[in-house]
């Protein structure tokens, strides 16, 4: 049945890349600069490194080295989970009766359960390197933060972690595994911060959002000495750490010479498709060959599909530096979906410089199709996914259901970002039929956007 292309198809340790892949040298419109909210001018390396470990800074403002070397000391850790496999979904492509040839690279392979573990392990080793006491974060979903937990625990670092409080009560089992790698895990917005207590005076009853948690996360690490905040996803640094996924998928591809033509990955802040997506956007940017690349996002918070292209704060509190990025505006709340790592009301400045710039393509699928899609998938091909690496499921699905009606012989290359078993709460929702697929309305949307500063 598996022909000469085996079901899973493992590198060695030594196919570990040992640089990433920065897509912003190849591109030539870069991503507009981050600007100083009090200034309004583009935000110097000494401003950033108050907030953020020095050598990320450096990496976050780098867009002329396409390869950046990754130490050896995060290579080696790499070697505990890393290449993960990249996944020929034979059995979906049967049960689908379609001519699409459907591969996923699977990353979650590790404790962490996700692709967060790839930037967290990268983020601590510079944190240690300049010797900090340790770090602040928010989490969304819960996945981000377990990584960075991990990560700082085999460095010794400490971890402050603000967990968006609907996640943080549907996810009790995530916040002790933060805990058990000794990160202190707090409900955001919280009353222990300024920011949050403002959040909360404006917002009573909220449920939080990933920009409330960020507001609150920056505000410990800058009032504490020793300490820096660091970030899963949005920021260059990370899209940057994450291309090990894509580097490692094309070299995967390239032994058994296969040429995706699509290309397809969940969007909430840009981290995991930007990721995926890096060797093959670099190919697409300097000419070399042409993908088809689809951005999935949740129609509750759909930025790239509904936001506009504009200057915003990252966070809710709007003490961080100011981002040009397709958002709903950084007041806006998303509806307390059981996607909570694609909660965040922008997206990445450098996908959204892409975007606007048509080398890739956005959609958005409702909350109850992305459950029917990971069940789906879950009984053909035996992983319990995440909720938000089932939008990427449930696209291209779509697209192999396409395949069949039309007789084309696509191949379909999706990221199966980790899996799902910390999300139990939310499939029970769904079985039990409790899940609604809130959308918000364009007046709602206007009225976040309306709030957007005046740059």
């Amino acid at each position: 049945m598996a022909g000469e292309i085996p079901y899973k198809i493992y590198l060695d340790e030594k196919d570990i890349p040992a640089s990433w892949y920065n897509m912003r040298a190849d591109m030539k419109n870069k991503p507009a600069p981050l600007l100083n909210p009090g200034t309004g001018q583009p935000m110097t390396a000494a401003e950033l490194s108050g907030v953020f470990c020095d050598e990320l800074v450096k990496q976050e403002l780098n867009e002329t080295d396409a390869y950046i070397a990754i130490p050896q000391d995060i290579r080696d850790f790499y070697k505990m989970y890393r290449p993960s496999p990249l996944v020929r979904a034979y059995c979906l492509e049967k049960k689908l009766d379609t001519p699409a040839k459907i591969y996923y690279k699977f990353e979650g392979n590790n404790t962490s359960g996700s692709h967060k573990l790839n930037s967290a392990i990268a983020q601590a080793y510079y944190a240690k390197k300049q010797g900090l006491k340790g770090v602040t974060t928010e989490t969304g979903a819960g996945q981000w933060g377990t990584a960075l937990s991990m990560a700082c625990a085999y460095f010794d670092l400490d971890c402050k972690v603000f967990m968006v409080k609907v996640s943080y009560e549907q996810k009790p089992f995530r916040r002790e595994v933060m805990r058990t790698y000794g990160a202190s895990v707090t409900p955001s917005p919280s009353e222990t911060t300024e920011v949050g207590r403002k959040i909360l005076a404006a917002h009573p009853g909220t449920t939080g959002s990933l920009g409330c948690a960020i507001s609150e996360a920056v505000e410990v690490a800058t009032h504490n000495e020793g300490y820096r905040y660091v970030l899963g996803s949005v920021l260059n640094q990370v899209l940057l750490h994450q291309s090990v996924i894509g580097l490692e998928a094309k070299a995967a591809l390239d032994k058994y010479g296969v040429k995706p033509d699509m290309i397809i990955g969940c969007a909430g802040g840009g981290s995991n498709l930007g990721g995926l997506i890096a060797p093959f956007m670099g190919e697409k940017l300097r000419g070399e060959a042409d993908y088809r690349i689809i951005a999935v996002e949740p129609a509750s918070c759909p930025s790239f599909t509904r936001g506009k292209y504009a200057y915003d704060f990252c966070d809710t509190g709007m003490i961080c530096p100011l981002a040009k990025m397709y958002t709903l505006g950084s007041d806006f709340i998303p509806a307390p979906n059981h996607a909570g790592g694609l909660r965040f009301h922008g997206m990445s400045t450098t996908l959204s410089q892409l975007y606007h710039d048509g080398f890739m393509e956005a959609r958005t699928v409702k909350q109850t199709d992305v459950f029917e899609a990971a069940e789906y998938f879950a009984r053909i091909e035996g992983i319990l996914p995440a909720p938000e690496s089932s939008h990427a499921i449930c696209a291209a699905i779509d697209e192999a259901k396409k395949c069949k009606e039309t007789g084309e012989e696509k191949t379909i290359l999706f990221g199966l970002t980790g899996t799902g078993y910390f999300d139990l709460v939310a499939y029970e929702k769904y079985n039990n039929g409790e899940m609604d697929d809130y959308i918000p309305t364009d007046a709602e949307l206007a009225e976040s956007i309306a709030k957007l500063p005046r740059i």
